[in-house]
């Protein structure tokens, strides 16, 4: 019989290596001897297994699908560095290009000369937008002979981590002003005008909140500030952290829902974006485009003599992937605005179909408004009401149990798509469908929980979370679903019958105490339980507390979702 060291170094297949049994693969220490890469590949792979599927993943932003020729792209350059300016000009040119595309698409004024660049994601663009805000301010404030000691922004508690984390790590005060239903779980500009003085260095608008999908409305935003610099004479200047939405709002036919939010208010000074997200990019890129040059303060930008040439760095990275910003331009050129427009719609058009298919279950409601009319359409049109129509048929034999709605006793819903009305019927915002109980189911099943919903959901590989909103409402949790460019028609009817039938075989089982679910969480190796033994029992009482405890919801600070 070989011995294990023997078959460290030969073996037929993976699975005959010293792995496969009674040795564990190295997990925290470096090992002495290596092992053979088939081996260490298929590990890999079998523990990757585990992982959700990207294409299920309803939580995030990021994208998970790409065009053959845009991913061979990007690994055909996958070892080129976006540093080395002087080693790789055509990609620092295409690099430029992007910028350039981007500032028109936000509507750079005439004579200005706007200046930008790709980051690793939005952070990233965020603090530097965030930075350029603090030092203008520092200069004007030491021009003036004023202190410099006591900078504060404004941002919304439905702001993302991102934002909070440049005012901590740059020593600027975050006023996280409160959010409410009033206010569409967005800014509120009269909140705004309460908050600002003379050492605000700006105010954070998002186009498109992570909670919601709602767009902060930038341009009233903009006019408070207009209106405090009037009295004042302070200039207080807007960043739009437009991660997602500066990549939807240019190309649909809603924009923003009427008002401005971009390059064409003179107050936005600054904007950002996610490549990676509705960019249609996988993960890895963001950009950050300021106006005009000027609104970058040289005190940012460093010139650097290094491998042959002199080139300007004004990020927080250095060395960072180009493969990305390449992707990015072959989206940009291969799709062009109009192809843009059409998968921009296509996900709103699913959204809202999503939407209204889970409030005519009579078991939720929408807190997003994205499929509601538009404040200046009194309807959406009869292809509308056709839809809602169905949408209530369909819905109502799945609940009700009529064998119409039925295939093989599993409950489905089929409705037709929605394509003769546009985004401009609705209300402005991302394609994102936050939902919860209804009041009506919520008083019939009072000890239902929403998070069974989605660890049910999980089972069924979909990954969709349930979490409170912003403090100050985050007595409402709000299941979320992020509607991506992959998201298919049927594989959304395929939700839509999923979601129904959990929430239905909850109701059916509405006895059983389903909390034990809420305890299907894996621990990190390095987390240990208490060791539990046959006959051992625990009290309900001390149960539901430790449930409780493990499953607390996040009540301060701002959102923590992965974006």
């Amino acid at each position: 019989m070989s011995s294990l060291k023997e078959l460290s170094s030969t073996h037929l297949t993976p699975y005959n290596s010293r792995y496969a049994s009674q040795v564990r693969i190295p997990k925290y220490k470096m090992p002495e001897n290596g092992t053979s890469g088939d081996t260490v590949h298929a590990m890999l792979r079998d523990e990757l297994d585990l992982d959700g599927k990207p294409n299920l993943n309803l939580a995030s932003f990021v994208t998970t699908w790409m065009e053959d020729n845009a991913r061979d792209l990007m690994l055909e350059n996958v070892a080129k560095n976006l540093a080395d300016n002087d080693e790789y000009p055509a990609m620092m040119d295409i690099s430029e290009r992007c910028v350039s595309m981007l500032a028109h698409l936000w509507g750079v004024q005439s004579g200005e000369k706007a200046i930008g660049s790709p980051t690793v994601g939005s952070s990233e663009a965020v603090h530097l937008g965030g930075l350029a805000m603090k030092r203008r301010w520092q200069e004007k404030r030491r021009a003036e002979g004023k202190g410099t000691s006591n900078p504060n922004i404004i941002m919304g508690t439905n702001a993302q981590v991102a934002l909070e984390k440049f005012a901590r790590y740059f020593e600027v005060e975050a006023r996280i002003l409160p959010v409410s239903k009033k206010s569409s779980y967005r800014l509120d500009p009269d909140l705004v005008r309460e908050n600002i003085d003379e050492n605000t260095i700006g105010v954070f608008a998002i186009l498109g909140s992570t909670y919601t999908g709602h767009y902060e409305p930038v341009e009233e935003i903009s006019r408070v500030l207009d209106e405090y610099q009037e009295k004042t004479g302070i200039d207080i200047p807007i960043h739009v952290d437009a991660a997602s939405g500066g990549f939807v709002a240019p190309f649909t036919y809603a924009g923003v829902g009427g008002p401005k939010w971009n390059f064409e208010l003179p107050r936005v000074k600054s904007i950002n974006v996610s490549g990676h997200k509705y960019g249609l990019v996988y993960a890895g890129v963001g950009w950050i485009v300021w106006r005009d040059e000027s609104y970058l303060p040289k005190h940012l930008i460093f010139e650097l003599h290094y491998l042959g040439g002199t080139e300007q760095s004004y990020t927080l990275n250095f060395s960072r992937p180009g493969g990305q910003v390449i992707a990015q331009y072959y989206n940009l050129i291969h799709l062009g605005f109009k192809g843009y427009r059409e998968i921009m719609e296509n996900c709103l058009s699913n959204a809202r179909l999503l939407s209204r298919s889970l409030e005519a279950t009579g078991f939720y409601t929408c807190v997003s408004d994205i499929h509601r009319p538009a404040p200046a359409k009194s309807k959406a049109g009869a292809v509308t009401e056709k839809v809602k129509e169905a949408v209530a048929s369909a819905a109502s034999s799945a609940v009700s149990g009529d064998n119409k709605g039925k295939q093989g006793g599993t409950s489905t819903i089929s409705v037709p798509h929605i394509g003769e009305d546009t985004s401009a019927d609705y209300v402005a915002g991302l394609p994102v469908v936050a939902f919860r109980f209804s009041d009506e189911f919520k008083k019939e099943y009072p000890h239902l929980k929403q998070e069974t919903v989605s660890l049910m959901l999980r089972a069924r590989q979909w990954i969709i979370p349930n979490y409170a909103l912003p403090p100050n409402e985050d007595a409402t949790e709000i299941l979320r679903v992020v509607v991506r460019e992959n998201m298919s028609f049927d594989l959304l009817e395929r939700l839509i019958s999923d979601i129904v039938e959990v929430t239905e075989q909850l109701m059916e089982d509405d006895k059983v105490d389903l909390s034990i679910l809420q305890k299907q969480k894996r621990t990190r190796p390095d987390e240990r339980r208490k060791a539990r033994h046959l006959g051992e029992k625990q009290g309900a009482e001390k149960m539901r507390a430790n449930i409780a405890d493990e499953t607390k919801r996040m009540a301060e600070g701002i959102h923590r979702t992965v974006c």
